[in-house]
């Protein structure tokens, strides 16, 4: 019975979710990849000074 009761919940609170237009969900993919992209390349020169630094303790 509580099954029920979920999937009736679940139903109710799908017919209130507002889901983004094709504008929005562009703009969100978006600023997800930049974000993706401005970290990794952050973080491929981190590794990169760490290593050279490294170098230099071996």
């Amino acid at each position: 019975m509580r099954l029920w009761k979920f999937l009736k919940n679940v139903v109710n609170e799908m017919k209130v979710v507002t889901w983004p237009n094709a504008k929005q969900t562009r703009t969100d993919t978006s600023t997800v990849l930049g974000t993706s992209i401005i970290m990794a390349i952050f973080l491929g020169i981190i590794d990169f000074i760490v290593q050279w630094g490294l170098k230099f303790l071996a």
